[in-house]
């Protein structure tokens, strides 16, 4: 049998559920997207269950999922993905964090979480940090897309098992982090140091005082969340035989594909923003499957318009999800096989994560095509595949490209 190559196409957080400003559909069912639907139509389709029914995945563990990976067992936390995201490599007995930059006011209440989605100067503002000493504990400290940003800590006896700083919530105060157990105790004492210097240092700084003559929100804090530290994880190119690339514009999903062991592919005009450049993106997984038999595609603006509870933005978004497929359709050939997922719902009316499924399309030549039309959520209920789990995926798409062994004699 002849192996095919597979492109593997994650738009974050796209599932959503009926909104009631849009007739009670989702914005998958409300928008216009004649190319998605037109692969749903040749397609076989079914719900995902990103890590299983009603669990809220976070991106990195349905990532890890989507790959092949039981997340239950490999996951060390979000931060040391953040990490290798934006260039940090991890040493033994680092504790690497995930962080924003955000606002918070003189009782550090904090005002807004992601500091007016900050666009520039965080570079500035990441080098103001980066190299803090914490007693016996160095600081690293990275700027990632936009509001993100990753933290190290570098020193002997550390633990990640710290609670965040990070409430999650604004009109909240910066929370005092806590050890878990008794030897994180250093690690949280470093944490809220860190804290209180980060607020003292961004709070006057001149990023920060030229953001606010302008009417715009400081970054005067920095909040962590996800401590971990680096996983051992077996490289997907041994686990499944292939060489694999990646393509995404925000850094924790870049530190997802070095993690376990794909080749990054930089793409201009891939921010990870609402400014992303989609169609450049689908231009490059082309190029790439030229050269590569696994191409994964994330896609992070459905993620953000959830996020802010924003039900016509990401209706416009998948409009442009849509011109994207329409590139890849017209240039694709019948020797890729195709899955269009999520790696989890964010509905707008939640502004978070949730554990309701996402739909999955797989494509290609010989694909047992079901009945299903559209490419939604309540739609793709009705498909042939079912409703599977997120690691049931990869497996799937390795039997459907020829790739997979047998079991058995």
């Amino acid at each position: 049998m002849d192996q095919r190559k597979i492109l593997l196409i994650i738009f974050d957080g796209l599932g959503d559920r009926p909104v009631t400003e849009l007739g009670h559909k989702t914005p998958l069912e409300a928008a216009p997207k004649p190319n998605l639907d037109w692969f749903a139509a040749n397609g076989m389709n079914g719900l995902l269950d990103p890590i299983g029914p009603g669990i809220r995945p976070g991106s990195d563990t349905s990532h890890l999922a989507l790959f092949g990976y039981d997340p239950m067992e490999v996951n060390t936390g979000r931060g040391p993905f953040e990490a290798a995201g934006v260039g940090i490599e991890l040493q033994k007995g680092d504790v690497a964090f995930r962080c924003n930059f955000a606002t918070v006011d003189e009782r550090l209440t904090l005002t807004d979480r992601r500091a007016g989605r900050i666009k520039e100067g965080t570079e500035e503002l990441a080098k103001a940090l980066d190299g803090l000493k914490l007693g016996r504990v160095k600081v690293v400290f990275r700027a990632g897309t936009e509001h993100r940003a990753a933290l190290v800590f570098r020193g002997k006896g550390l633990s990640p098992k710290v609670s965040d700083t990070d409430p999650h919530e604004e009109g909240k105060k910066i929370l005092t982090s806590e050890p878990l157990e008794s030897k994180a105790k250093a690690t949280a004492k470093a944490l809220n140091l860190f804290t209180r210097e980060a607020y003292e240092i961004l709070k006057d700084h001149p990023v920060n005082r030229a953001r606010v003559a302008k009417g715009g929100a400081a970054a005067n804090m920095v909040v962590a969340r996800g401590a971990g530290i680096a996983p051992d994880l077996e490289p997907i190119t041994q686990r499944l035989g292939v060489k694999a690339a990646g393509i995404a514009g925000v850094a924790l999903i870049k530190g997802m594909f070095r993690a376990v062991g794909m080749d990054v592919l930089d793409v201009k005009g891939a921010t990870g923003g609402l400014d992303t450049d989609m169609v450049a993106k689908a231009e490059a997984a082309i190029k790439a499957l030229k050269s590569y038999d696994l191409v994964v595609v994330n896609v992070k603006a459905p993620d953000l318009c959830g996020h802010d509870g924003n039900a016509s933005e990401k209706i416009k978004v998948i409009e442009r999800i849509d011109q994207m497929m329409g590139h890849l359709k017209a240039h694709l050939g019948p020797d890729v096989v195709v899955a269009l997922t999520a790696d989890h719902s964010t509905p707008v009316a939640v502004k978070d994560h949730s554990g309701d499924p996402v739909p999955v399309t797989i494509f290609g030549e010989g694909i047992r095509v079901d009945e299903i039309p559209h490419f939604d959520e309540r739609s793709a209920a009705r498909g042939a595949l079912g409703r599977i789990r997120g690691q049931d995926l990869m497996p799937i798409l390795m039997d459907q490209s020829n790739r997979i062994e047998k079991f058995g004699a």
